[in-house]
């Protein structure tokens, strides 16, 4: 069984998740962390579970999923693993933090670790995330998806009775319908979605209740 702790990060409420199962080697997912406090208590955490990070993990390249990056990076020698094609986005996390939020980052962002693409498996543990892409948010958004556990986490692609924006540059709304469309028919409806902000949900109530899913 997975443990799912979330901590919500920075002045744009995002989310980040630690996952972990009983061998306590767990993953890092969006690290979003930008104030002292934020970082200390997803490393506390980390730390007083006796966890083991193996992965930092990013379901697309924007800023405010990634500002804790240099934490992850120098508290636990965590690189970001990200999909090839926001491979763009990632290199410039620094521009969009000061065209964005106009904020100048006093920190480098550690290089990636390593790029992945649909065919890439996650594991940790005795688990396994399988890659899903979802483009439209950004090109490389994707799920990670537990099949054992029936859990995935959408990034900003899906959101508890909405979707993520798609008017940044790189976004599409067409290529954002079309991820939907194939998760609502690829997934089990009884899937929990963990988002990017706000809390989760299930894929039932948002093939349901979703406008954006209708």
């Amino acid at each position: 069984m997975l443990n799912i702790k979330r901590f919500v990060c920075n002045f744009f409420q995002e989310n980040c998740y630690v996952v972990n199962d009983n061998t306590k080697q767990c993953v890092v997912i969006d690290c979003g962390a930008y104030y002292t406090e934020e970082k200390a208590a997803i490393i506390d955490y980390i730390r007083n579970n006796e966890l083991t990070p193996q992965y930092l993990l990013a379901t697309h390249a924007h800023i405010d999923h990634n500002f804790g990056n240099p934490a992850m990076f120098t508290e636990f020698g965590l690189k970001p693993s990200v999909s090839a094609k926001d491979e763009i986005l990632m290199e410039n996390l620094s521009q969009q933090s000061e065209v964005l939020c106009h904020i100048k980052l006093d920190e480098e962002m550690p290089p990636v670790g390593a790029f992945f693409d649909e065919n890439s498996i996650i594991s940790f543990g005795t688990h396994q995330f399988k890659i899903i892409s979802t483009p439209g948010h950004t090109p490389g958004s994707v799920f990670f998806y537990c099949e054992e556990e029936n859990i995935a986490f959408s990034g900003d692609t899906l959101f508890k009775m909405s979707i993520g924006r798609t008017d940044f540059d790189f976004g599409s709304f067409q290529d954002i319908q079309k991820s939907l469309e194939m998760i609502k028919h690829t997934l089990p409806l009884h899937t929990v979605i963990y988002p990017g902000h706000g809390s989760h949900t299930t894929l039932t109530d948002e093939v349901k209740h979703n406008p954006f899913m209708q």
